[in-house]
């Protein structure tokens, strides 16, 4: 069940805490869309505190990111979303990583790919452990589905959430 713990507000980023299955889940949203996704094994208090000196303070207006994030997480993990449509903010992404993050989408639900696939499809066929940093440092996770991209024999590799939770993403999209 996802549910919200509090709702705040950090300058010019907007947050919120759910509980989902792979965990308590930070959501943190500027204007643009949702530019985090942490998870509880991240520590919450220094992402806050990352996001607030990669950002800087200016004055937030209100936003439905965290809201709208929150239900379409609620469905996802529920089974009846499998595609984002929540704005994403990627201010926290530049260069190769970038390319990479915005690539990751097309990935299709229930599927998977290697890094070395990724890195081809990116234009850089010999960068699949650049595509590996890439998504072990996405800041959007499943938003951004960096936990569907596997090695090449198909072994999970890492993940940010621990691969207790990429395996849940991966076996919860194969039940669909």
């Amino acid at each position: 069940m996802v549910g919200s713990d509090r709702v705040a507000v950090m300058d010019a980023v907007r947050h919120r805490i759910i509980d989902t299955p792979v965990g308590a889940l930070l959501l943190a949203a500027t204007e643009a869309g949702i530019v985090r996704v942490a998870f509880e094994r991240e520590n919450f208090d220094v992402v806050l505190a990352d996001l607030a000196a990669a950002l800087g303070p200016t004055v937030a207006r209100p936003t439905t990111h965290p809201a709208a994030a929150a239900r379409q997480l609620g469905e996802y993990f529920a089974g009846r979303r499998t595609v984002f449509t929540v704005p994403v903010d990627y201010a926290l992404s530049s260069g190769f990583r970038l390319l990479v993050l915005r690539y990751l989408p097309q990935v299709p639900y229930a599927s998977t790919v290697s890094y070395g696939e990724v890195a081809g499809a990116v234009g850089h066929p010999r960068a699949a452990r650049a595509v590996g940093s890439a998504c072990r440092t996405n800041p959007l996770p499943i938003l951004v589905p960096c936990h569907r991209v596997v090695h090449a024999d198909g072994t999970p590799g890492g993940y940010l959430g621990g691969l207790e939770a990429k395996a849940a993403l991966l076996a919860l999209e194969q039940q669909a």
